[in-house]
C-alpha cells in the first residue's frame, strides 16, 4: 500500500509544481471580473451568496470565462509547508529544505500585519451564510494553520524568525479575536475578528495552537485562554460523542471532517498542554467518529446521515486525525481501504484529487487548496508514520 501512495503522492507533486502550487477555491467566485462588472450586484449579500454557491456547486468551472484567476491560497501553502516537512521528516533528502525554504517565504511575505499579530486571510471575498468576509480577512482557521506550519519548518530549520511570527499569531488570537462567553466564564473564539459566530473547530484550532506555542515558549500565559475555549467546546459535545458544525440554528449538521478538526485540536492541547482534562471527551469523540463516517468499503462519508458528497477532505482528514491522536497502527487497515478508494475513485490520470463525488456527478474541477494540498498534506503524514509491512 505504501508503493501506492507514494505514486499518488509524486503525481499529484507532479500536477502542483506544473500548476507552480497556484489554482482555483471552490469559494473564490467573488474573484470574478465579470461580477464586479455586473452594476448594483456585487453590493447585494444575496448575490454575492448566490453567485459563490454557483461557482461551488457545479460541476462545470466558469472560472475562467468568467475572469477568475489561479493565485496562490495562504492556508494551501501552509498545508504544502507541512507536507515538505513531513516528507523531509521521513527522509531527511536535502532537496525537501529547499521546498521547505519556499514555502515558508511565501508564507511570510504574504502575512497580514494589519492586527496586533501575525495572520492571514484568503485571497478572496467570501459570502458565507453567516458573515461576509473581505478578502484577506484574517481567520483563526488560516492563521493557525499557516502558524503550524511554520512552526513545523522551526523545528527543522531552527531559524528563529519563524518562531517569532508563529508566536506572534498568539497575539492575533488572543486580542484580535471576539468571544462568546457562557455562564461559566468560557468561551469561544470568534472565526474572525469581523463576526461573533461560534465554530467549534475554528475556536479549537485557537486552543490548539496556543497550546503548541506554550510547549516552545512556556509563557503560562497562553494556556489560560486555551483551556477556556476547550472547556466551552467539550461542553457543548453531544451526548452520544459528536459536535454540530456551531450554535447557530444553520450551524447544526454534523460531518466528517470538521468533526476531526475538532478531536485532533482536543488531542493535541493534551499533547502540548500535559493538561489530561478532556481525553474522557477525546475517546468519546473518537468513537463516534470512527464508527460513523466510513463505510465498510471503504468509502468516506460527509454527514452523519448521509454518505453525498463525498468530499476530498474527508479521507485526507482520516489519515491525519488517526496520526494526530496515535492511533493510526490500531486503524491501520481502515485508513489502507479508504486511502485505497480515494486514489482508485478520486485521483486524475494527470495526478490531481477530485473535489467531489455525488450520487450522480461528480465536481473533478482541481482546486489546489482544498484538495491538491489536502491530499498532499495528508499523503506525507501517511507516509511518515506508516510502519513498513
Amino acid at each position: 500500500m505504501s508503493e501506492k501512495i507514494q505514486n499518488s503522492l509524486i503525481k499529484l507533486t507532479d500536477y502542483c509544481r506544473s500548476e507552480s502550487f497556484k489554482g482555483y477555491d471552490p469559494y473564490d467566485g467573488l474573484n470574478s471580473t465579470l461580477f464586479k462588472a455586473i452594476p448594483f450586484v456585487s453590493g447585494s449579500r444575496f448575490a454575492r451568496l448566490a453567485w459563490i454557491q454557483l461557482f461551488k456547486r457545479s460541476p462545470l468551472n466558469f472560472r475562467k470565462i468568467a475572469g477568475v484567476s489561479k493565485d496562490y491560497n495562504p492556508k494551501g501553502l501552509g498545508l504544502f509547508l507541512s507536507g515538505y516537512c513531513n516528507l523531509y521528516k521521513k527522509n531527511y533528502e536535502p532537496h525537501y529544505l529547499n521546498d521547505i525554504k519556499f514555502f515558508s517565504g511565501q508564507l511570510l511575505s504574504l502575512t497580514n500585519n494589519a492586527w496586533s499579530g501575525a495572520c492571514w486571510g484568503y485571497n478572496f471575498d467570501w459570502q458565507a451564510r453567516a458573515f461576509f468576509q473581505p478578502k484577506n480577512t484574517p481567520t483563526v482557521v488560516a492563521s493557525t494553520f499557516i502558524g503550524n506550519s511554520l512552526l513545523d519548518a522551526y523545528e527543522i530549520t531552527k531559524e528563529e524568525r519563524l518562531l517569532k511570527v508563529a508566536r506572534n499569531v498568539c497575539d492575533f488570537i488572543v486580542k484580535d479575536l471576539n468571544r462568546t462567553y457562557d455562564d461559566k466564564g468560557n468561551f469561544a473564539f470568534s472565526y474572525s475578528p469581523l463576526d461573533n459566530k461560534v465554530v467549534f473547530n475554528a475556536s479549537l484550532l485557537g486552543s490548539r495552537f496556543l497550546a503548541r506555542v506554550f510547549s516552545i515558549t512556556r509563557e503560562a500565559d497562553l494556556l489560560e485562554p486555551a483551556k477556556k475555549s476547550v472547556v466551552f467546546c467539550c461542553d457543548h459535545q453531544r451526548n452520544d460523542g459528536s459536535w454540530s458544525y456551531g450554535t447557530s440554528d444553520f450551524h447544526q449538521w454534523i460531518d466528517n471532517f470538521h468533526t476531526g478538526f475538532n478531536l485532533e485540536c482536543i488531542s493535541d492541547y493534551i499533547k502540548y498542554s500535559g493538561d489530561n482534562t478532556f481525553e474522557p471527551q477525546l475517546e468519546k469523540g473518537f468513537d463516534y467518529y470512527i464508527n460513523t463516517f466510513f463505510t465498510d468499503e471503504g468509502v468516506p462519508k460527509y454527514y452523519n446521515n448521509s454518505i453525498y458528497p463525498i468530499d476530498i477532505h474527508s479521507p485526507s482528514q482520516l489519515i491525519i486525525t488517526l496520526s494526530r491522536l496515535g492511533k493510526f497502527d490500531e486503524y491501520r487497515n481502515l485508513a489502507d481501504k479508504v486511502t485505497e478508494w480515494t486514489i482508485d475513485n478520486m485521483q486524475s490520470d494527470k495526478g490531481y484529487f477530485y473535489y467531489q463525488k455525488n450520487r450522480y456527478f461528480s465536481s473533478k474541477i482541481p482546486y489546489m487548496r482544498w484538495s491538491q494540498a489536502w491530499m498532499f498534506y495528508a499523503l506525507s503524514e501517511y507516509l511518515l508514520h506508516a510502519e513498513k509491512r
